[in-house]
């Protein structure tokens, strides 16, 4: 009897972890969108293992961004925008909500445009049968499920990030230089290196994720201020639940990043694949997961095709999300995904709007992949003006109170503001001096 009364603890830890986890690992998990994993496979095919130290250093400052970020959400109970309306120029309020928008409005297209891609190795459909029936599917959970409901399906394709650590521990390894490329940081002054390390910035510290999770700070308080019958309130247990959430989405993230990499340099780099221009060459990377299987080349893309399509899933209303969330705080609208269309129709139509131009994005002539690549060191280039926004509202003693940025956050949020910003400037050199 004794071990049973041992096993109700370890029980009631688990499901307590699981019961803080939220925002958090959602925008860790949808940061390793198709996005992402694009630039992650480029990165891997293309230099090796010559970038996988990215992935370990990011951690400490996409982590420390993060934690501001939704420390923002939990303490004001506002998105980002709302708190630069409330205490910045409109200029600023402006620049903010424009760059959120065009860059996540680009990022849903090549989403989109990567799940139907993905779809497509496993069914014979057209292209634009597919990119429309993505694009209606996630319109209508959006739109027409509770939050409550609509968060438990985003946790839980979270789940679908695990196709590539799989992967890691099934291919053969040469561990001993996996260690060294993951600790000794590589560097080379070229445009194509500079340009895929950007882009590896900026699909890992993406603006779309700082709106994001503040926003669902913000929703989550006043969901439990609701089931609970009190006021929306913060403490330093609220504080600590938070951090628990997003340091185990980060590192999630991350470890999904450093998969990606290895799988891709192992497998794609070593054979002479150095481009991909498709999803079936990414596909080609999880091949050694099901070699041993019959219709090995199948299996391989349906797990590719499942990852992708999930994560596309989770990603999309992120990213379309946080935009309506951007856009609703500017001009003071009504922002819930706990509301009803008609109690909120702005934010529906925001979300709609962005999802329906990102689809259309697709069907002007870009290369899927190329597409992808793209989103991500756009994203790296528009972080840099909200890393410093961010900076300057989460160490504010006026917005944040006792809740401002310790030494250590200031520091960190300095450092990656200082780095990605580095790493934009020296790819534009790079462009002008080619």
């Amino acid at each position: 009897m004794e071990p049973e009364k041992g096993k109700k603890p370890i029980k009631k830890r688990f499901l307590k972890f699981i019961s803080v986890l939220g925002p958090g690992l959602t925008t860790g998990a949808a940061d390793d969108d198709p996005s992402g994993i694009a630039t992650y496979s480029q990165t891997g095919a293309q230099f090796g293992y010559g970038q996988l130290w990215t992935a370990l250093y990011m951690l400490p400052f996409m982590a420390a961004v993060q934690e501001a970020c939704a420390r923002i959400g939990l303490v004001t109970g506002k998105g980002i925008c709302a708190v630069v309306k409330e205490h910045y120029s409109k200029i600023v309020l402006y620049v903010v909500v424009s760059l959120v928008v065009v860059a996540n409005t680009i990022n849903i297209g090549a989403d989109i445009g990567a799940m139907a891609s993905a779809a497509q190795l496993l069914i014979p459909a057209p292209f634009v049968l597919m990119a429309v029936g993505f694009s209606f599917i996630i319109l209508l959970l959006e739109i027409f499920t509770s939050y409550r409901t609509y968060s438990k399906i985003l946790k839980w394709l979270a789940v679908t990030l695990l196709a590539y650590p799989l992967t890691l521990f099934i291919v053969h390894q040469p561990w001993g230089t996996v260690l060294k490329a993951t600790i000794i940081p590589n560097f080379e002054y070229n445009f194509a290196f500079l340009f895929i390390i950007t882009g590896v910035l900026g699909t890992t510290i993406s603006p779309y994720m700082f709106f994001w999770e503040a926003s669902q700070e913000v929703e989550e308080k006043h969901e439990a201020a609701r089931i609970f019958k009190r006021k929306p309130q913060v403490s330093w247990l609220d504080i600590k639940k938070m951090r628990i959430d997003n340091n185990f989405g980060m590192i999630f993230s991350e470890f999904a990043t450093w998969s990606i990499i290895v799988v891709c340099a192992t497998v794609l780099h070593k054979s002479g694949v150095k481009d991909i221009k498709t999803a079936a060459d990414a596909a080609k990377a999880l091949e050694p997961l099901v070699d041993s299987f019959p219709n090995a080349g199948f299996l391989a893309k349906l797990i590719f095709s499942v990852g992708i399509i999930g994560l596309g899933l989770l990603a999309i209303p992120v990213l379309s999300g946080s935009a309506a969330y951007a856009v609703c705080e500017a001009f003071s609208w009504r922002s819930s995904l706990n509301l009803k269309v008609k109690r909120a129709p702005a934010f529906y139509a925001v979300i709609c709007a962005a999802t329906i131009i990102g689809l259309l994005i697709n069907f002007i002539g870009l290369d899927p992949v190329k597409a992808l690549i793209f989103a991500a060191v756009l994203n790296g280039v528009a972080a840099v003006p909200m890393l410093f926004i961010i900076v300057k509202i989460a160490g504010s003693e006026k917005i944040m109170g006792q809740y401002k940025n310790g030494g250590l956050s200031l520091t960190l949020l300095w450092i990656t503001f200082f780095a990605m910003g580095a790493a934009a400037i020296a790819m534009f050199y790079t462009i002008m001096n080619s």
